[in-house]
């Protein structure tokens, strides 16, 4: 399967990109958390195991996994002179700017990491300061530094794959994210569509150099036709807007409808997939907490090149029958109950990866939302999740489908 095919939420799932969890959750300290968008930190070991079921889980379900390190490792190797301009581009990221360091870094990877994806791995980790060899610099930030300082900062957001890019139908974004910390991250998306002999004749509707901010998890297929893109505290209006215009300006694209969802801005409503996921032909998940506060905008083009906006003011339900294509039923979070849905929403109880049309993958501790689910027709795949769910994401999280097929 070359190029990507993601038309929708719920079609047959047959390739998905993970990132399995390494070592730059062993780089998380408690003075880090903040800075790298954590509220806790992981055991590695047990994070990987749940990570592997995971995989394991769509595995058996017929689908295709591939992993982010592997693909990125395969585009490098599609050029020689790309490891040392990817080398380059990621510690000028990190925050070095001096040429004594650009090398004594450089001179590090390429010595104990020469295998591409062990290069690769390295990068994501980050470095601290005591893993490089002790040189004498007569810098006086080297002489008043603690040895485990960090120089390149880790990537622990990484296993959560749906952010750096996303998929439109045919095409994808590769997004600005939110945060410098995790705007690194976009490098390997980049790279990969640039590059690699799968993906490199994409069409690229976004780019991580533009102004405005964007997240994958923001970003939902509903069909062929019509996106849903949630305003929210990592994705800005004037992001949609470009989109909506870069989609529009592409003659090969399908989709003539783009549904802005104006969500409250909060850390528990990171993305618009962690409050709302389509998980059957009519059915979807939802924290009942949006419902009060959410405005929904429906952004078509005005057939000279621009955009036209109108506000919609009728309710959530009115809106996706008439974009679906029949009557839809709203599966609260936590099963109505607040303090359930509250507990739960955190935990990620309404970010489901749908599998096929009625079976998602789901977070073995949301048992409340997913009683809910089995009590409504869903089929639920549970994985275990007791240190993944510390990263605050769930199943569609840590997943980005590269193809599903038509529903």
């Amino acid at each position: 399967m070359q190029g990507v095919n993601v038309k929708s939420e719920i079609g047959n799932l047959k390739k998905v990109i993970l990132h399995r969890p390494g070592n730059e959750l062993l780089n998380l300290t408690p003075n880090t958390l903040e800075e790298l968008l954590f509220d806790d930190i992981p055991f590695l070991e047990v994070a990987q195991a749940e990570h592997d079921a995971f995989a394991g889980i769509l595995r058996e379900e017929g689908v295709e996994v591939v992993y982010l390190e592997d693909l990125m490792a395969e585009a490098l190797d599609t050029d020689p002179g790309l490891r040392e301009k990817f080398l380059d581009q990621w510690i000028y990221e990190a925050g070095i700017r001096t040429d004594l360091y650009t090398q004594i870094i450089k001179d590090y990877i390429n010595s104990e990491y020469a295998g591409t994806k062990d290069m690769v791995m390295k990068t994501m980790a980050g470095i601290n300061l005591q893993e490089l060899p002790q040189q004498h610099t007569n810098l006086l930030v080297d002489m008043v530094s603690d040895r485990t300082k960090l120089v390149c900062a880790p990537m622990p957001n990484l296993y959560f794959t749906r952010d750096p890019f996303n998929m439109i139908g045919n095409g994808v974004g590769i997004n600005r994210m939110y945060s410098t910390t995790r705007n690194r991250e976009t490098i390997y998306g980049d790279y990969i569509f640039n590059y690699h002999p799968d993906f490199k004749d994409v069409p690229q509707y976004y780019s991580r150099e533009n102004t405005f901010h964007i997240e994958g998890g923001d970003v939902l297929n509903i069909n062929d036709h019509v996106l849903a893109i949630g305003i929210s505290q990592r994705t800005e209006p004037d992001a949609i807007d470009q989109l909506a215009h870069n989609v529009f300006s592409d003659e090969t694209s399908t989709i003539d409808t783009i549904l802005a969802f104006n969500i409250p801005v909060s850390r528990a409503f990171m993305h618009l997939d962690t409050v709302f996921t389509q998980i059957d032909y009519d059915k979807f998940t939802i924290h009942p907490g949006i419902m009060g506060p959410l405005t929904v905008f429906e952004i078509t083009p005005d057939g000279n090149g621009g955009t036209k906006i109108r506000e919609r003011d009728e309710d959530l339900e009115s809106i996706l029958t008439e974009y679906v294509g029949q009557p839809v039923k709203l599966i609260p979070c936590g099963g109505g109950d607040r303090i359930a849905a509250e507990r739960e929403q955190w935990n990620d109880g309404s970010n489901t990866l749908c599998v096929r049309p009625g079976t998602v993958v789901v977070y073995q501790r949301n048992n409340v939302t997913n009683d809910v689910l089995y009590k409504n027709g869903i089929n639920c795949l549970v994985m275990p999740s007791a240190e993944l769910s510390r990263g605050r994401g769930g199943p569609r999280c840590m997943s980005m489908p590269a193809w599903r097929e038509a529903i």
